[in-house]
């Protein structure tokens, strides 16, 4: 096993699928020691990733096929296979397929850390109603 090479079948191995998609992570800390964190995430058709942040870093993320409407804070923008978006740290973001097919898209991160926080959700994990209160 190379200590410069990580595999197609290691990245497939850690795939996590979701209701709208999977993520792919190919490098960060936790896996290969680095400081940058780059991903490979696929929606399906019709279907959004859940609102979040990165608090601790930007993302900037390359759409490899497909199209994307995509939200970053209230500003809303269509993104077309070969465009690159640039999401400020901590501003609140995500994304819908407007297509048949799997928008197949690059993630990275200038951090081996990078942290998600989900709308709602306060620094200390604990989720927020609609009222601002926060509910464990």
């Amino acid at each position: 096993m190379s200590k410069y090479l990580i595999t197609a079948a290691e990245t497939e191995a850690r795939c996590i699928h979701e209701p709208w998609g999977d993520l792919r992570w190919m490098t960060s800390e936790s896996i290969a020691g680095t400081e940058i964190t780059v991903g490979r995430v696929r929606i399906k058709p019709g279907r959004s990733n859940p609102r979040h942040s990165h608090p601790n870093s930007e993302e900037v993320l390359y759409l490899l096929a497909g199209r994307l409407e995509h939200w970053v804070a209230d500003e809303q923008m269509t993104l077309n296979a070969g465009d690159t978006l640039v999401v400020p740290a901590g501003v609140a973001h995500y994304a819908r397929n407007l297509c048949a097919e799997d928008a197949d898209m690059i993630v990275a991160y200038p951090t081996g850390t990078r942290q998600f926080r989900p709308e709602g959700e306060t620094a200390t994990g604990k989720r927020r109603d609609a009222g601002g209160i926060s509910c464990g």
